[in-house]
């Protein structure tokens, strides 16, 4: 699943196609006139969902298959006139009118009215929770005072210099500041650890704790002597600290680095 994730947020472009195309068909279902166009987008687009779900183990399996059955249902009644659309050269029949939901066609209307304004009551608070969603985790979201990756270029532990070895698991590599409650260290090992805390600017302090332990606390001082220049000072565990950080800049990541080509002669596998 993390490899899914990752691989759909590497492409916002495709991603937001993605969720288009889900959300075209969940609009056209709302209207009775085009309902048989939105349950075939429902069910292609359910179906590229329910193979991912299924080959990169997405805990929402049963739901995404349970949404292919009911778009099936939404088509059971145009089966014969899809079968004879796709696989026959003769005319499609018109599509029988559905019965009515009730005597009177001001009741009927009525239904209809109602069956529109809740279809847009689904749009519409899905798109605001989509949007608090976007400024609270996507990419509106509040970022540390100290946003970037850093690179660990000295450590010192208790006055002593650790060298950057691949075996030494309490050297850190990195310090990636993100969010502004907490920050995340990159071990030599690549491995991550994220500690809750909080960056003051106006007192120039970093206050960290573990979620695992209420009794481990960090505390730093910093000084940003430059953009991309960055020292920390203080204590972490117990073991007084000192961190030389250099700021890592986002155009050596290939992701940043390499852009589209509408004609390109070879592809890009690094």
């Amino acid at each position: 699943m993390g490899v899914l994730w990752s691989s759909i947020g590497a492409s916002p472009a495709y991603e937001m196609f993605a969720g288009g195309a889900e959300s075209l068909g969940g609009i056209l279902l709302i209207f009775p006139r085009t309902t048989l166009l939105g349950a075939l987008v429902c069910l292609a687009d359910l179906t590229q969902v329910f193979m991912l779900n299924m080959t990169y183990d997405v805990p929402v399996k049963l739901f995404s298959f349970h949404l292919i059955l009911l778009s099936l249902f939404l088509l059971a009644p145009d089966l014969r006139r899809l079968a004879a659309f796709f696989f026959t050269d003769g005319a499609v029949p018109p599509s029988a009118p559905p019965p009515p939901l009730f005597r009177t066609r001001r009741a009927n209307r009525i239904a209809l009215a109602a069956q529109i304004a809740f279809g847009f009551l689904l749009v519409s608070s899905n798109a605001y929770g989509s949007y608090k969603a976007w400024r609270e985790y996507g990419g509106a979201r509040p970022q540390s005072p100290l946003y970037g990756i850093w690179n660990v270029d000295r450590l010192a532990i208790d006055g002593l210099v650790r060298s950057p070895l691949l075996n030494d698991y309490d050297r850190w590599r990195r310090v990636i500041f993100d969010s502004p409650d907490g920050v995340s260290f990159q071990r030599m090992d690549d491995s991550f650890v994220y500690f809750p805390g909080k960056v003051d600017v106006k007192t120039r302090k970093i206050s960290l704790t573990n979620r695992d332990d209420k009794n481990w606390s960090a505390a730093f001082g910093f000084q940003r002597l430059s953009a991309d220049q960055l020292v920390l000072e203080g204590q972490m565990g117990g073991h007084r600290m000192r961190l030389e950080l250099q700021l890592m800049s986002l155009d050596k990541l290939r992701l940043s680095r390499v852009r589209f080509h509408w004609i390109q002669e070879y592809p890009y596998t690094p």
